[in-house]
């Protein structure tokens, strides 16, 4: 199994909506209709594996977990992303370096929590998988983690789902997310490390990369 683990997703979501979204503190857990059921079906279906929600960050905005990331980021960590309002859909692509249940499960629920900001006949789907290389896997890959799929009626996690239209849809935020790494890399290495000052960039502050509405306060 890899290092790196991603968490994705397209939801459906009005630009009013989207800021709407951001601002909004997710009071509870019950976002989701079915935290205990986010491995079932897929690649750790059925091994023991319990889905920890304890460390998930309850309280806050999706606005605060997504600027203090691209805060890290710009500060030179590795777990970059890409946040985005694009073609009427939240648009999402996160690098996480390990299973940090804390980042990862508060991923999973502010973007649950965009669910009562869509209409109603809306739906969208967020996916968790690991992958060394960073990539979305194939639609009809065995190596999912899980699927989180959020509607105007709520998110829930399903233990099947044909992925080939999510898949698809998700190739755009992919390819902003590996223009973002190649950027940062980029810099990394023009960067005078023997200088003994500390790696600072704007980058993932880039609208290309980070909606500006994530950042402001």
């Amino acid at each position: 199994m890899s290092d790196s683990f991603l968490v994705a997703a397209r939801i459906p979501l009005s630009r009013e909506g989207f800021e709407a979204w951001l601002r909004t503190p997710v009071e509870d857990l019950g976002v989701i209709s079915n935290p205990g059921a986010m491995f079932d079906g897929w690649f750790w279906g059925g091994r023991d594996r319990e889905p920890d929600w304890d460390s998930a960050g309850v309280g806050t905005t999706p606005g605060q977990y997504f600027a203090e990331r691209v805060d890290d980021s710009c500060g030179g960590n590795e777990e970059c992303g890409v946040v985005l309002h694009r073609d009427g859909a939240l648009e999402v692509y996160l690098f996480h370096l390990g299973y940090s249940a804390w980042s990862i499960h508060t991923a999973l629920l502010v973007l649950a929590a965009a669910g009562r900001f869509q209409a109603e006949d809306a739906e969208g789907a967020v996916l968790f998988w690991a992958e060394t290389g960073a990539n979305l896997l194939p639609a009809d890959s065995r190596g999912w983690l899980s699927v989180l799929s959020v509607g105007g009626d709520g998110a829930r996690f399903v233990a099947s789902r044909d992925l080939t239209e999510v898949v698809a849809a998700l190739r755009p935020a992919e390819s902003r997310f590996f223009e973002l790494v190649e950027r940062l890399a980029g810099e990394s290495e023009e960067f005078d490390w023997e200088s003994g000052e500390e790696f600072r960039t704007e980058t993932p502050r880039d609208p290309a990369f980070t909606d500006p509405a994530v950042l402001a306060r």
